[in-house]
């Protein structure tokens, strides 16, 4: 890549990560554009205050006799040339403690906008992916997510704050520059056109090296929270085969190359300061021989040397920050790329929009000519089905596996939308401008329940703040999952917390804190998907008699493990491949024929 379409290429994502910035940021960064302007003139202050000072340690009477020290001598009652010392060296010390104080406050001020602004796009990046339909979900691993929201948000911080540095060493580059033009311009112009010189010769070589280790950053990145996912997340079955080392293994080829990329980035952005350092002490010892050498040498030198050491003291390490700056964004510009892919996600138009109302729901559930694949270049899953399911009504689905079972009701639930006919309710065709409309009516007991590390009370009344859980209908449903008496057998009662993803619960308790948060939602239309797999037979009976008490304006659908499970339904559904394969009672289903599910 050459360096021209590079630095479009990085132009092109600043300019896209600019539309993601708030008004309010936006504005701040202004202010701080004035800030920076305001420490280049401290900087100029602070560089020009060093002349006066120095010549009037060495020859006091030259500054004294100057017509244009003239105004303040008379201002401050000076008679004699040694009385300039006291004024002079506060001048300087107060031009240096405002040039400090000022770059300091600049440092402060760009370091916390920079990490604001990155907090901004983070909780963008999580609201945004949270908004995804499930369907994108499926698509994608969720280490791509975690690292984009944990790790390459920390790069567009990084690249916010090195565009701040750059902007702000350009400058105060200008400013060191006109100062030190103003006392020898054909040395500081020398010096600096070198210096700058050396830099765009190190761009140049390293260029290509940055762009390359970006991409092994951003890529190995994920690798590395996949590996970690994988190895903790099956940790039981790594545990029992004794497979640590191959997790290792896997951690190590994903670490070491993202180590190596990150280390190879930082040493090309700092080394180029030690040789430059070195060349500038040259320079300051050859310029104070060739003075030296002239009439009255000494006496011209020490101002003159003084005003260029403290010049090119100042001007190294801001060179230095610019360099390091432009490579942080050169090294970080295909981790900024994923995150801008994570921002830009659409927005459903829900979701600036108070909670939809729950759509009207009186008679039937209704399947028509219904088809869906997951993608067009994979077949589909299910076809052509017609169904319907009356309100009140218990359903249950059969089939073998990979029949479909579990994506059909994803499609009833609106996780899916059909990729050819209708779900309808009452007649209605469920949309994307309704679908959480008729999701206000459905709660969802999946097989593996998710159990965040909390309170059994917080895990029942799953997605409600603390402060506004209802304790009552906590307890309600406690007593209809059957699990209030267990509960309430614990010391904390309903405040014992669950560890991480329910790991102090037993698998049953898990399923009936699960079925508990469906009934506290007082959904009028409960999935439960193989939920009850995990319980006992007499528990199993016991939930599902304290469901069927419920009334008839429960709608149930079921996805049983346990034939038996189905025997109360008003209907049995029993799939095949991609359709169905016969509708009947469950005497009339299961009687016939045993199948496995």
């Amino acid at each position: 890549m050459s360096s021209t379409s590079d630095e479009q290429q990085i132009a092109t994502l600043l300019k896209r990560l600019w539309h993601h910035i708030t008004p309010r940021r936006r504005g701040q960064f202004g202010l701080l554009l004035v800030l920076m302007i305001g420490a280049s003139f401290a900087e100029i202050i602070s560089i020009g205050a060093v002349l006066p000072f120095l010549a009037v340690l060495t020859a006091p009477e030259r500054i004294f006799e100057l017509p244009a020290a003239q105004p303040f001598i008379k201002a401050s009652g000076i008679t004699t040339p040694s009385q300039l010392l006291l004024p002079l060296t506060i001048i300087f010390g107060l031009a240096a403690l405002l040039s400090g104080g000022v770059r300091m406050f600049l440092l402060w001020a760009s370091t916390r906008l920079s990490y604001a602004t990155g907090a901004d796009l983070s909780i963008s990046i999580y609201r945004r992916t949270l908004y995804q339909p499930y369907s994108v979900h499926v698509a994608r691993n969720s280490s791509e997510i975690i690292n984009g929201i944990s790790t390459k948000t920390n790069t567009v911080i990084y690249t916010f704050t090195s565009i701040l540095n750059l902007i702000s060493s350009t400058i105060i580059l200008l400013a060191i520059l006109i100062t030190l033009v103003s006392v020898d311009p054909v040395i500081a112009l020398a010096a600096f056109g070198g210096f700058g010189l050396l830099y765009a010769l190190i761009i140049k070589i390293t260029q290509s090296r940055l762009v390359v280790n970006s991409q092994r950053i951003a890529h190995e990145s994920t690798q590395v929270i996949k590996s970690l996912q994988e190895g903790l997340g099956g940790i039981r079955d790594v545990l029992i085969d004794g497979t640590q080392a191959a997790y290792c293994q896997i951690y190590r080829n994903a670490d070491l190359p993202l180590r190596h990329a990150q280390g190879n980035n930082l040493f090309i952005s700092m080394s180029p300061r030690y040789a430059l350092e070195a060349l500038g002490m040259l320079l300051i010892s050859a310029l104070a021989y060739m003075l030296a050498l002239q009439p009255n040498g000494i006496a011209k030198a020490i101002p003159v040397l003084g005003v260029l050491a403290l010049g090119a003291q100042r001007l190294l390490p801001v060179l230095q920050l610019a360099y390091a700056s432009w490579s942080g964004i050169q090294g970080g510009q295909a981790s900024l790329k994923d995150a801008l892919e994570l921002l830009e996600q659409p927005l459903p138009d829900y979701a600036d929009q108070p909670p939809a109302k729950p759509l009207m729901f009186r008679k039937q559930i209704e399947l028509k000519n219904l088809s869906f694949r997951y993608t067009e270049q994979t077949p589909l899953v299910l076809s052509n089905l017609n169904l319907k399911i009356s309100k009140g009504s218990r359903t249950g689905f059969i089939g073998v596996t990979g029949s479909g079972k579990s994506t059909l009701l994803d499609v009833v639930m609106g996780l899916l939308q059909p990729t050819d006919g209708a779900l309808e309710i009452d007649g209605q065709p469920i949309t994307s401008a309704n679908n959480r409309a008729w999701q206000a009516h459905i709660a969802h007991v999946p097989q593996a329940i998710y159990l965040s590390d909390s309170t059994i009370e917080e895990n029942i009344a799953f997605g409600i703040p603390k402060g506004n859980i209802d304790h009552k209908r906590v307890k309600q449903a406690a007593q209809q999952a059957q699990i209030a008496h267990i509960i309430e057998s614990w010391p904390k009662k309903y405040n014992t917390y669950v560890g991480e993803r329910g790991i102090r619960l037993s698998g049953g308790q898990r399923q009936r804190i699960g079925i508990a948060r469906a009934l506290y939602k007082q959904a009028d239309v409960i999935i439960f998907d193989e939920a009850t797999s995990a319980l006992d037979n007499d528990t199993e009976q016991a939930v599902m008699e304290a469901i069927e008490s419920l009334g008839n304006e429960l709608t149930i659908l079921i996805i049983a493990h346990r034939l038996t499970t189905l025997k109360n339904c008003t209907q049995v559904v029993e799939l095949w491949e991609d359709g169905i394969k016969r509708i009947g009672a469950y005497g009339d289903i299961v009687g016939t024929q045993l199948l496995a599910v």
